[in-house]
């Protein structure tokens, strides 16, 4: 599998939204494999995962998003299924599965109804430990400051203002890959 060839697909060359995806996801693998070298007795798939970190936002484009010039129809949080949804259509149901659970820290049925998400009403947390790293990985870089990757604090911050749960299973990732 080739994500660039996916990405091409969706992404006009030289767009400003091409270009903030790419950073944002090519930061999120940098930091990723860091984990990995750092773990390898977690026995972690480095390929899927680096293919996986690289499209885990594909979806951002069909987004509603202005300041990270995302100029789509939906709520920017349907972005994860959406991606999952186009890459289910490209053949890719493993690494559609990272694109759905990456949301905040992993949305959980009971999260999503609790805050009437506007998403479909199913489990949306990671599950397998690269989907888990990814979704870590993840939330230490905004697509608003590309420049900058958050502290361990900063990144709980803003995990909790959603919730306990996804700072419980935040907490626990630390524990595993830090």
């Amino acid at each position: 599998m080739n994500p660039n060839k996916i990405i091409d697909k969706y992404y006009p060359q030289d767009s400003a939204l091409r270009s903030v995806l790419l950073i944002h996801s090519y930061a999120v693998v940098h930091k990723a494999m860091k984990i990995i070298d750092a773990h390898p007795e977690l026995s972690l798939d480095r390929n899927f995962v680096r293919e996986a970190a690289l499209l885990h936002d594909i979806g951002i484009f069909q987004t509603d998003a202005p300041a990270i010039h995302c100029l789509g129809s939906h709520p920017y949080i349907c972005h994860g299924y959406l991606g999952a949804d186009l890459l289910r259509s490209e053949g890719f149901p493993r690494h559609a599965l990272v694109c759905e659970r990456h949301t905040g820290a992993g949305l959980s049925l009971q999260e999503i109804i609790e805050q009437q998400l506007p998403i479909p009403h199913r489990d949306m947390l990671p599950i397998s430990l690269e989907e888990q790293l990814i979704c870590f990985a993840d939330k230490f870089f905004s697509k608003t400051r590309l420049d900058e990757e958050k502290s361990v604090e900063k990144a709980r911050k803003s995990i909790a203002k959603y919730g306990e749960e996804g700072l419980i299973r935040f907490n626990r990732w630390c524990s595993l890959f830090l």
